[in-house]
C-alpha cells in the first residue's frame, strides 16, 4: 500500500483526498459561520436569531442553501447569460483556492510554497473580477452601478493590505506562512506575536479587511441607499448563493490570514502549553466573532468617507510604516523585534 502511494497515481488520490478535506473544512465552517453571524447580530439586538430548525436553530444554514438550491435560476432577458451564471462561480473558486497555502499546523497545508504570500495576493486580486462581471452581465443600471463601487472599494483597500504584509516580510524575511508563524515562536509566547512590534498595522489590517470583504460598516456595495442590493440584485437561487458562500469564505480567509501574520497561527498563547491546530481554529473563530460584532453595533459609512480613510489615511500610514520597519529592521531597533531573520532568510 505504501509503494503505491509513492507512484503517479496514489499521489493524485492523496492530493484530492487533502484538497476535499480542506473543501469540507472551510463548507462546514461556512455553515457555522452563517449561523454564528445571525445569532451574534440577534443577541446585539436582544433577540433570539435562528431558534427552530434543529437545536437551538443550528440547521438553520442548512435550510436556507438547501432553499436556494431548489429554487429556479432567473436570468434577466436581456442579460449575457454566459457571463451572468460565470460571475457568480468565479467569486466563488476564487475565494476557494485561495485555501491552496494557508498552513493550519505545522506541515498541514496543501502546497507550502515560498510564494503564498504573493499568490494569496493574486487570488484576492481577482475576485473584483466576479463582482464587476456580475453587475455588468445584470444588464441593469444599478447593478452596474454597483459592481464599479465595489471594485473602486476593494482595490482601495487592497492596496493598503498589501502593504501592510510588506511589513510583516521585512520582519520575516519570507513570504511563506509557516515561516512567518515560526518566527513568532519565542519564549514570551503571545508576547512574541507580530501584534506587539505591528499594534497599529493590526487595527489596519483588520479595517482594510472588512472593507475589502464589503462587511459593514463598508458594505456599500449591497446597501445602495437600502434601495437595491447593488451587484447582486438581479440574482437569485443558486447563483446568488454563491456569491454569499465566496463573501463569507473570503472573510474566513481574511480570519486566519490575521492568526498568521499578527497571531501565531496555531502556535499556543502560554509556553508549555502544545501548539496545535486547534489554536489556529479558535484564533479564527475568535476573529470571526470580531467582524460580527462590528457588523452589529457600528453605522454604515458614506462611500465619500470610504474612500477618503482608504486613500487619504490607510495609504499614507501604511507607507510610513514600510519605512519604519525597514530601518527597523535594518539596525536592529528595538531589541531585534522587528527583524527576525533566522527563519525565513
Amino acid at each position: 500500500m505504501a509503494e503505491f502511494f509513492s507512484t503517479p497515481g496514489g499521489i493524485a488520490i492523496l492530493i484530492l483526498a487533502q484538497v476535499l478535506a480542506v473543501v469540507a473544512f472551510v463548507m462546514i465552517s461556512l455553515l457555522f459561520l452563517v449561523y454564528g453571524d445571525r445569532k451574534i447580530w440577534a443577541a446585539v439586538q436582544m433577540r433570539r436569531g435562528p431558534n427552530v430548525v434543529g437545536v437551538y436553530g443550528i440547521l438553520q444554514s442548512v435550510a436556507d442553501a438547501l432553499k436556494y438550491v431548489v429554487k429556479e435560476v432567473v436570468v434577466p432577458a436581456g442579460a449575457d447569460r454566459a457571463v451572468f451564471i460565470l460571475a457568480p462561480l468565479t467569486s466563488f473558486v476564487l475565494a476557494m483556492i485561495a485555501w491552496a497555502v494557508i498552513p493550519f499546523n505545522d506541515g498541514w497545508v496543501l502546497s507550502d510554497i515560498n510564494v503564498a504570500i504573493l499568490y494569496v495576493f493574486a487570488v484576492s486580486s481577482l475576485e473584483v473580477y466576479g463582482v464587476i462581471m456580475g453587475g455588468w452581465a445584470s444588464n441593469s443600471k444599478y447593478p452596474f452601478l454597483g459592481s464599479l463601487r465595489s471594485a473602486a472599494q476593494m482595490i482601495s483597500y487592497e492596496v493598503s493590505i498589501g502593504l501592510i504584509i510588506i511589513g510583516v516580510i521585512i520582519s520575516t524575511g519570507s513570504m511563506n506562512f509557516s515561516h512567518i508563524v515560526e518566527a513568532q515562536d519565542g519564549r514570551f509566547g503571545f508576547f512574541s506575536w507580530y501584534w506587539l512590534p505591528h499594534l497599529p498595522m493590526v487595527f489596519l489590517f483588520f479595517i482594510s479587511a472588512l472593507a475589502e470583504t464589503n462587511r459593514p460598516p463598508f458594505d456599500l456595495p449591497e446597501a445602495e441607499s437600502e434601495l437595491v442590493a447593488g451587484y447582486q440584485v438581479e440574482y437569485s437561487a443558486t447563483p446568488f448563493l454563491l456569491f454569499m458562500a465566496g463573501e463569507y469564505i473570503a472573510i474566513f480567509l481574511m480570519c486566519a490570514l490575521t492568526s498568521l501574520l499578527f497571531f501565531g497561527g496555531w502556535l499556543s498563547p502560554i509556553p508549555g502549553i502544545p501548539d496545535g491546530v486547534l489554536w489556529m481554529v479558535g484564533k479564527m473563530a475568535f476573529f470571526f466573532f470580531l467582524f460580527a460584532m462590528v457588523k452589529a453595533i457600528t453605522p454604515r459609512y458614506r462611500y465619500d468617507q470610504l474612500m477618503r480613510l482608504g486613500w487619504k489615511v490607510f495609504l499614507p500610514f501604511s507607507l510610513v510604516w514600510v519605512v519604519f520597519v525597514s530601518f527597523a529592521a535594518k539596525f536592529d531597533w528595538f531589541w531585534g523585534s522587528f527583524a527576525r531573520w533566522a527563519t525565513g532568510g
